[in-house]
């Protein structure tokens, strides 16, 4: 069990980042990513939106997709979910910490139409995973993306400093080193058979 556990962690943080390796959720991986508290504060949101919309989106497919027969209606289910998470932690954030809500601006309600979080609860479906691996990939996957956005806003906030050709500076130089950093994750394929 714990070996599986293990298993899924690395496989979805690293392996198959939903960012790095699946190029899902490029908006808020380049829209707020310019500071690592702003970047930290997105990343704890994903993360819970990606792990509870994994369980709700399973119960929402087992007990009332299946049930009636109306699995064709799955995305669109799966994003009046996701929609509600969305607007309860953007509820939640904007009065526990304005500041933080200030800074996600407008990449926290599009966290709605993430790509990322209806690509993890559309991958849990396809992969026949049960409630607990479900609500587990959710998690590990949003550990996954807040990682690659933490890592990619140190990066950007180092290079607010370096020296760049005028012709590198900003949004090129940022593409530039996000494709690196992707390159680099690609460097973990393989490391579980």
């Amino acid at each position: 069990m714990i070996q599986s556990i293990v298993t899924a962690f690395l496989s979805a943080v690293l392996i198959e980042n939903f960012v790095l390796v699946r190029f899902l959720g490029i908006c808020p991986f380049l829209g707020v990513s310019k500071k690592i508290n702003t970047a930290l504060g997105m990343g704890a949101a994903v993360i819970f939106v990606m792990g509870v919309a994994s369980g709700a989106t399973w119960l929402l497919q087992e007990y009332v997709l299946k049930s009636f027969k109306i699995e064709y209606l799955q995305t669109i289910g799966f994003i009046v979910v996701i929609a509600a998470l969305v607007q309860f932690v953007e509820m939640v954030i904007q009065k526990t910490s304005r500041q933080l809500y200030q800074a996600l601006g407008v990449y926290l309600p599009l966290i709605t139409t993430n790509c990322a979080v209806l690509g993890v609860c559309l991958i849990n479906v396809q992969k026949g995973s049960d409630l607990l691996n479900s609500f587990l990939y959710g998690i590990f996957a949003g550990v996954g993306f807040t990682l690659a956005i933490v890592l990619f806003a140190g990066i950007r906030e180092r290079l607010e400093y370096a020296d760049v050709p005028q012709s590198l500076k900003g949004i090129p130089i940022s593409l530039i080193s996000a494709s690196l950093v992707s390159l680099a994750f690609f460097g973990f394929q393989g490391l579980i058979k």
